[in-house]
């Protein structure tokens, strides 16, 4: 149920943006801000970290868990990367969007689109760039202090950023991330926007009657 108090139908909310763009950052403050929006979570072959537990950061699975899944019909969207599969399991999402609840998604482009090609009506879809090439690379360094990459990964990473950024007109809305409280803020009215559209509030029409009979 939304603020106003009538029901609605939740939706899916996907950023994407090449790493280091700013996307989890955005993410997790939306969650903080956001009771009614919960975080997708992905299934994954790659191996577990330390500190991670099964069920809130990743579904960890073996490859041919992974495939079974998609065979049965059963993931939402799926894609490799950097030499591992990650995916959305449908029911909990569907679960969660039948509730009102909205969903939101860090997922790549190619995930996108086949979420696009599965639930559209459900979808707002966000990419986020970041201000220069530059300005990118260095945020990915500052990064490696903590995530221990190599330059290898760090070229990898901007490689693959060149070929992300193609994308960008795929998306409903596109930001800029010069910076990061602005992209909160703008993330977040993007959010408070699509929840009022009129196909999302499935109270609407008992509301109207209710204030018909009333009138």
């Amino acid at each position: 149920m939304d603020v106003t108090g009538l029901k609605r139908r939740g939706l899916m909310y996907v950023l994407s943006s090449p790493s280091g763009a700013g996307k989890t950052t955005i993410t997790r403050a939306l969650l903080k801000q956001n009771t009614d929006l919960i975080n997708s979570i992905s299934a994954t072959t790659r191996p577990r970290r330390a500190g991670e537990v099964q069920g809130q950061d990743y579904y960890f699975m073996d490859i041919p868990e992974f495939n079974a899944l998609i065979d049965e019909g059963e993931m939402l969207e799926h894609a490799k990367v950097f030499g591992n599969y990650y995916g959305t399991p449908k029911e909990p999402v569907q679960k969660a969007l039948a509730d009102g609840k909205d969903v939101i998604f860090d997922i790549d482009w190619q995930g996108t689109q086949q979420l696009g090609e599965m639930v559209r009506d459900d979808l707002v879809t966000v990419f986020i760039l970041p201000p220069s090439a530059r300005e990118l690379e260095q945020r990915l360094r500052n990064r490696s202090k903590d995530t221990l990459e190599t330059e290898t990964q760090i070229r990898d990473r901007m490689g693959k950023a060149k070929d992300e950024i193609t994308h960008y007109s795929e998306y409903d809305y596109v930001l800029i991330n010069h910076d990061i409280d602005k992209a909160i803020e703008q993330t977040q009215m993007i959010l408070n926007a699509e929840r009022l559209k009129r196909r999302r509030r499935t109270g609407m029409s008992d509301f109207v009657r209710g204030l018909q009979d009333g009138l």
